[in-house]
């Protein structure tokens, strides 16, 4: 692909992640833009996973089973002359690391709210990483199909809560039954639920932004209302501001029912409209890397195992930041300086996949894994090496030791245990005197997804010993002397080899400390 061809390609690209808390709706929007862009036929909805219809971006057996992401999942469609990525990322705050990596992977956040709800602490959390970035985010306020707060209320809280202006590009008319439609600010027009009188969707407002003549939904009380309520916005509220969006300093704002697919088309065409193209991404070396230079790179942002059961396979996630990808080329590892060819390559619907030949920058494609790449590796090609910024890491919080309830597995729970720590989630410790296995994680049902993907994907069951809340700590090996080591700081390490402590509590470390004023001590490696 020439240069102006791979720019042209590069500009239609639109990548974001969808964050929210749990039960906002998102996957249920995930499947309506899927619905639009020709992906699927039909969405799942809520209702249709008791009979086993589920959302089409929950694959994971265990999100079938308790109806909630877990794991980060790419869809990819045309719509509008854009080739749009969507990363539907969980929404359970266990795997925030999961979705803060993949927030490192986009060019823009679409953040959903539930109207009964407003901004819950996940959602704000999330909300932060994206400030932090200076990321685009788009505001979709779901479930107005059900009776919620205040439009007034919910606006406000965004500016109070999270510290972002906010600009409703449209207006609730009603809400739960008495939903009638939307006022669309931006587009001068009102999107009715139903179809009026004469049939129509859609009904344009004059430049005083009413109704011209006749119209059933002028005799309806909650018409002035809403008058009322919109100029309120107009005359107390941010501007509309295309340049502060584009900085993450502006949320624009949109009501609907993802469930009723009420709203979705108006948020989807005007986040295309005002969404950027991808940008450059820094490399350690605090270089820039711009989208359309010729070379090809991109950096590994998540790792998944047994995608497909059926095939015990390993798919690593590359968000492409520059170039152009073409299946079998040849590409350096810069993490060991090998070099890699590239001839199995995956482009993804949830679950579904099919082989790709290209790609460009701003796409997110999978790579078959045997091994050798980890969360955070940096692919290119080349003869300058390049190395982009390191992803987020948390420290674990809470323990169990873990071993194979059968010890005639242990083929297959070494294998288990070794490619599900790859993925991140959960963190592999052994110790030091009893070479014991140890897990650490952020959350508790990080836990509950490794026991069960342990039974379920590699046949071993395992047994959990919780250990409860620990304080991790690194030390200096050459500082390292294993008689520290007690009931209240449990020496390990790392699946790399470093030497770390476990300490019980805050106490246990102000002491050891005390005791060892010479030792130095990191939270991260």
């Amino acid at each position: 692909m020439n240069k102006e061809n791979l720019k042209e390609a590069v500009e239609k690209r639109r990548t974001f992640a969808i964050i929210s808390h749990p039960d906002a709706g998102k996957t249920t929007i995930t499947e309506q833009l899927l619905l639009f862009g020709g992906v699927v036929r039909e969405a799942g909805t809520v209702k249709a996973r008791k009979t086993g219809n589920f959302a089409k971006s929950d694959w994971m057996e265990i999100e079938k089973k308790r109806g909630i992401s877990v794991t980060s999942s790419v869809m990819q469609f045309d719509y509008a002359g854009k080739r749009v990525n969507i990363l539907d990322t969980p929404g359970h705050e266990d795997f925030s690391e999961d979705t803060y990596r993949t927030l490192m992977a986009v060019d823009s956040a679409v953040m959903v709210v539930d109207s009964a709800k407003g901004i819950e602490p996940q959602t704000k959390k999330l909300f932060q990483v994206c400030k932090m970035r200076g990321i685009p985010i788009f505001t979709f306020i779901n479930k107005l199909d059900r009776d919620g707060r205040e439009p007034l209320d919910l606006c406000n809280e965004l500016e109070e809560v999270l510290g972002i202006e906010s600009y409703p590009m449209n207006w609730p008319i009603g809400m739960g039954k008495g939903l009638k439609g939307l006022y669309d600010i931006y587009n001068k027009r009102i999107e009715l639920t139903t179809p009026d009188e004469n049939g129509d969707i859609y009904v344009d407002l004059n430049e005083d932004g009413e109704i011209e003549g006749d119209h059933s939904l002028k005799e309806d009380s909650i018409y002035d209302q809403v008058l009322e309520e919109v100029e309120l916005v107009k005359e107390a509220g941010s501007e509309f501001d295309a340049d502060k969006i584009a900085k993450g300093e502006l949320t624009p704002v949109f009501f609907g029912s993802a469930l009723r697919n009420f709203g979705v088309t108006t948020f989807l065409d005007a986040y295309l409209q005002f969404a950027p193209a991808p940008g450059s991404h820094m490399t350690e070396a605090g270089t820039e890397i711009a989208p359309a230079a010729p070379e090809f790179s991109g950096f590994i942002f998540k790792i998944q195992a047994n995608m497909n059961p059926r095939h015990r396979d390993r798919i690593a996630f590359i968000r492409i930041c520059s170039g152009e990808f073409e299946r079998g080329m040849d590409v350096n590892l810069s993490r060991t300086g090998k070099k890699l060819r590239l001839s199995n390559s995956t482009q993804f619907m949830a679950d579904s996949r099919e082989t790709l030949e290209n790609a460009v920058a701003g796409d997110i494609i999978g790579l078959y894994d045997t091994g050798n790449f980890q969360i955070g590796d940096t692919i290119y090609t080349g003869k300058d090496k390049i190395q982009f910024e390191k992803l987020p890491q948390f420290t674990p919080e809470l323990f169990v030791s873990v071993q194979a309830k059968n010890v005639m597995k242990q083929k297959s729970f070494h294998k288990g245990i070794e490619q599900l720590v790859q993925e991140g989630a959960v963190q592999l410790y052994q110790s030091y005197s009893t070479g014991e296995y140890i897990l650490g994680a952020v959350g508790q049902l990080q836990f509950e997804v490794f026991q069960f993907r342990m039974e379920n994907e590699y046949n071993s069951e395992v047994v959990m010993t919780p250990m409860g809340s620990k304080i991790a700590r690194w030390i200096n090996p050459e500082q390292l002397d294993e008689k520290m080591s007690s009931s209240r700081n449990l020496l390990v390490k790392d699946r790399q080899g470093a030497p770390l402590f476990l300490f019980e509590n805050k106490f246990a470390e102000r002491w050891f400390k005390d005791k060892y004023p010479e030792v130095e001590l990191t939270a991260k490696l």
